[in-house]
């Protein structure tokens, strides 16, 4: 009798809580909806938590406040009679001497609250190793950064001072370019997903085949085939080759088949991806990831955030529409290559 109570009552449970939880026609876990994966919480652990996996709630209503007061102190230093403080930007738009900066801090939105996973504030995205670290990157994985950041890393001195350096210069042509700034792929989007300045959000669309996420950074639409093979390897995409199954109500998405430059800094074609999505019964996603790339990192290292459910909408990127950056960025490299005076590598001025 004791048995038996005990098992209906469990089967009563187990029913109320995937009640709450809306699902397709073929009972799988509805994942579709829109969702705000900003967050306050950094991708690597900071030093001053030391070894704690999780923070206390006072530490985390701390950092929402600094995050709040920072912003609000920016945006009144951004009033238009004065100089406005600018984040981020590329080599001719960028922080560099001279520069005019990308960005001011109006249009900052990186999110207004600390992730929290299973009633806890954790103090970092990664949590493998343990450290919250990713794991340090080979010579290569170290090179690709350089390539990749290499047009927004240039301190702009006014002149064409990379024709001292040999090799590539950051403003050659539009491959020398980073690929954000080619509007090929955006600054945070991935695959995998991290948090970005602005244009977190997400919206799923679902169906018994396949499952779409479109990012607002870049607005890239991501295609999952599911219950599915991978394509020959020989076809390579930006966004990288994606299919999925179900494990219970966890989705599981294996990616591979990357292009040699990819959407996760430093990444490259070695890039091996496996995402897990689950949503929980406020509606919510719980966002997991592991990446391995043996090539770039010395191991393998995962993450996992929740992403918010969300009313509002995701809006158009319209990066390419209007892009007179681009061109403008390469004839401006032109115009100061004919007016250069000084050293040149490889001329015997050097």
């Amino acid at each position: 009798m004791i048995r038996a109570t005990t098992l209906i009552f469990g089967l009563l449970v187990m029913s109320t809580a995937t009640a709450d939880i809306q699902r397709t026609p073929s009972g799988k876990p509805s994942l579709g909806g829109f969702y705000d994966s900003g967050t306050l919480t950094p991708v690597d652990r900071p030093a001053a938590f030391g070894d704690k996996q999780f923070m206390s709630q006072e530490e985390a209503d701390d950092i929402v406040k600094l995050q709040a007061t920072g912003l609000a102190a920016a945006n009144r230093e951004s009033d238009p009679n004065r100089e406005a403080p600018q984040l981020g930007g590329d080599g001719n738009n960028g922080s560099g001497a001279g520069g005019v900066g990308g960005y001011n801090a109006f249009w900052v939105d990186p999110g207004s609250f600390v992730s929290e996973v299973d009633g806890k504030f954790r103090t970092s995205i990664v949590y493998d190793p343990p450290n919250g670290r990713r794991p340090p990157m080979t010579m290569k994985g170290m090179g690709n950064m350089a390539q990749n950041f290499a047009s927004f890393a240039y301190t702009n001195d006014g002149t064409a001072s990379w024709l001292a350096r040999a090799g590539d210069g950051p403003f050659d042509g539009p491959e020398t370019l980073a690929l954000a700034e080619r509007c090929l792929l955006g600054f945070s989007a991935g695959p995998p997903s991290l948090p970005g300045l602005y244009n977190n959000f997400k919206r799923i669309v679902q169906t018994e085949d396949h499952v779409m996420i479109l990012m607002e950074m870049v607005h890239d639409a991501r295609v999952i085939r599911l219950n599915s093979e991978h394509t020959d390897e020989a076809n390579r995409k930006w966004l990288g080759d994606s299919i999925g199954w179900w494990e219970g109500d966890t989705l599981v998405v294996d990616t591979v088949n990357f292009k040699e430059r990819t959407g996760l800094y430093g990444g490259d074609e070695n890039l091996h991806l496996v995402e897990r999505f689950s949503r929980m019964e406020n509606g919510n996603l719980l966002y997991n990831f592991t990446v391995t790339d043996e090539t770039i990192w010395i191991g393998p290292w995962s993450g996992e955030y929740m992403w918010k459910s969300t009313k509002d909408k995701v809006y158009e990127y319209a990066c390419h529409e209007g892009n007179y950056a681009m061109g403008n960025i390469l004839r401006g490299a032109r115009i100061l290559e004919s007016e250069y005076t000084g050293p040149v590598a490889g001329s015997g001025e050097d």
